[in-house]
């Protein structure tokens, strides 16, 4: 059974940067990859998505500008840089591969067929 396993979150200032990876068990050439994030009491929220190559990148418009998503298939992994955090970033991010299509400039979750566990991101001011 596949794995995912995201690592790098952690508790941040407001305005400091993380960055997320997101290492797979088997390989994520010709599969588009992406990141959401679940706030307390919110629904999962997309935050940005990449196709199979990396050649396209998705953003939510809340991270735009601030956030890079980004992959290296040799390795099997993919990143999400995260600069500018601010406290309304605060939320476990998954990471999710599979992606069949964009809607508009998102990616339905539903339509990812393996998640990972999550790993938690805190901004405080």
């Amino acid at each position: 059974q596949e794995q995912l396993v995201e690592s790098g979150g952690g508790s941040v200032q407001t305005g400091g940067s993380l960055r997320l990876s997101c290492a797979a068990s088997g390989r994520l050439i010709s599969y588009a990859m992406g990141w959401f994030r679940q706030a307390p009491g919110k629904e999962r929220e997309f935050v940005a998505a990449i196709t199979w190559s990396g050649s396209t990148t998705y953003y939510a418009d809340s991270v735009k500008g601030r956030f890079t998503i980004s992959r290296d298939n040799a390795k099997n992994t993919m990143y999400l840089e995260m600069n500018t955090l601010k406290p309304d970033d605060t939320a476990v991010y998954y990471c999710a591969k599979g992606g069949r299509a964009p809607v508009g400039n998102s990616w339905p979750a539903a339509d990812f067929r393996s998640w990972g566990q999550g790993t938690q991101v805190t901004v405080f001011s």
